[in-house]
């Protein structure tokens, strides 16, 4: 755990089993005891602890990138640059800076009224709650605007970028074995990033016209439960 893949690795399982615990146990209640209330106290709680998990999941991604390019494209300085103290920056400053974040969102959800209680969801997300409002949500929806493009858009892009100086660095290996050996180390984190932001961008910054509910909830169920499942399964099986 000391080696700085498989320290982010640990904090991606921890971050995944808080992500998923936060939703998943209660969808079972409700379809067990086919009861599907929820206090308002309980749903800004769990709706915290949601973008909390999902911020920092987000950031820890793009986190991953850079070290697999680090290790890729500058092999003989990785250890030099990925040092202890940079990982411990690089892992504990998505906690902080989520913790803020998802605060200060609930903080402005909390001043909100609502003129229905029916949420079109199978657990309290920003965006579904936020229609039922019966006060002005202008504030709320360009805090989430801004907030999605710090925590989704810029780390995505950063992973783009990541990928693209590999991709470049991998085609110049003389040896075929040693491009297949190379690319073999970021397969298992593409396909998480392709599942884990394709969804999250679909339902936050995708415009409202094309999103409906019954896709909302599919993407979420992608990120929230089928993500998380999927992590150990990618990174042991490789």
């Amino acid at each position: 755990l000391h080696t700085p893949m498989y320290f982010l690795l640990a904090n991606l399982s921890l971050v995944d089993f808080g992500l998923a615990t936060n939703t998943v146990p209660k969808m079972l209640v409700n379809i067990q005891t086919k009861s599907k209330s929820i206090s308002y106290p309980c749903c800004l709680a769990q709706m915290y602890f949601f973008h909390f998990f999902g911020i920092v999941d987000s950031v820890l991604i793009a986190v991953m990138a850079y070290d697999r390019f680090v290790a890729i494209c500058h092999p003989l300085h990785y250890t030099t640059i990925m040092s202890p103290r940079l990982c411990g920056l690089m892992a504990g400053g998505p906690w902080v800076f989520s913790y803020f974040i998802s605060l200060t969102r609930i903080l402005l959800m909390a001043r909100l009224m609502f003129c229905d209680d029916r949420i079109p969801h199978y657990f309290c997300d920003l965006t579904p709650l936020l229609r039922l409002s019966c006060t002005d949500t202008s504030v709320n929806k360009t805090f989430v605007l801004i907030v999605a493009g710090m925590v989704i858009a810029t780390p995505f892009v950063c992973v783009l970028a990541s990928y693209v100086r590999i991709i470049v660095a991998i085609t110049q290996v003389p040896s075929a074995g040693g491009r297949k050996k190379a690319f073999s180390t970021c397969s298992s984190h593409l396909s998480v990033v392709a599942l884990f932001y394709g969804t999250t961008i679909g339902v936050y910054l995708c415009p409202a016209s094309v999103r409906t509910a019954v896709k909302e909830k599919a993407s979420a169920v992608m990120y929230t439960a089928v993500t998380p499942m999927l992590n150990p399964l990618i990174y042991t099986l490789r």
